[in-house]
């Protein structure tokens, strides 16, 4: 059986979100997460990413992975909020939290690298060899994150070590760190094949950081009202 997650502190004043706060509507998590933390520790360091795209999934919609129904590998989509649910998808790994009601979860899309005093030059260097380029060079940190198995490739998350499995505060968590989008760009997810709900407006996107999603929603051709819609905070 899995360890239980360990509750003390990984540091002094460190803010790990309670599980209690994923138990909530998928498209409200997928919003709130934005400007949240991910942390997560690799030997002695601390990787962290900055949320900045998400996309909420429902069980009654037929994008989700949960629509297709009940099985082994997708049990934690369908246990309460907080679990994690990880899949393979375009050659990588992709990173999932489960939110109120069964079936329901958000995709973490993209991520910006955060560095601060828990995650210094040293953890953003050691995202960068996790997830070089085509040429192996380092990638420009903006794009180090940019697209759900990028992500997981800079942060070292991977299906066999966190699919169905609980946060731990030594070790995988996200924090609030007190940074909040000051707006949030609303728009239809992407790589939904055709039929299966591909126009749900659910993938949310911290304007500040539009260029270093996956893909900008504000790009050239891009009709707000049409294609987007913008959301105060």
């Amino acid at each position: 059986m899995p360890a239980e997650p360990t509750l003390s502190l990984p540091w002094p004043g460190a803010k790990p979100l309670p599980d209690t706060f994923f138990d909530r509507d998928a498209q409200l998590l997928a919003r709130e997460l934005l400007g949240m933390v991910i942390r997560h520790r690799v030997g002695k360091r601390w990787l962290s990413a900055r949320i900045i795209e998400t996309e909420a999934y429902y069980l009654a919609e037929k994008g989700s992975h949960a629509s297709l129904g009940y099985t082994e590998k997708r049990k934690a989509l369908f246990a309460d909020g907080g679990h994690i649910y990880m899949y393979y998808a375009r050659g990588g790994d992709s990173l999932n939290f489960s939110a109120h009601g069964p079936g329901n979860a958000v995709l973490i899309k993209s991520g910006h690298p955060w560095v601060d005093a828990v995650s210094g030059a040293d953890s953003l260097a050691a995202m960068q060899r996790n997830n070089p380029d085509s040429l192996g060079m380092p990638r420009a940190p903006e794009r180090l994150c940019a697209g759900q198995t990028l992500l997981c490739r800079a942060l070292g998350l991977k299906v066999t070590d966190w699919d169905a499995r609980r946060f731990d505060l030594q070790r995988l968590f996200v924090e609030d760190v007190g940074e909040r989008p000051h707006s949030i760009i609303q728009c239809a997810r992407l790589g939904i094949p055709v039929g299966r709900d591909e126009h749900l407006p659910y993938r949310f996107v911290d304007a500040q950081y539009a260029r270093h999603c996956t893909r900008n929603p504000l790009r050239r051709g891009q009709v707000e009202g049409q294609d987007y819609r913008l959301m105060s905070v």
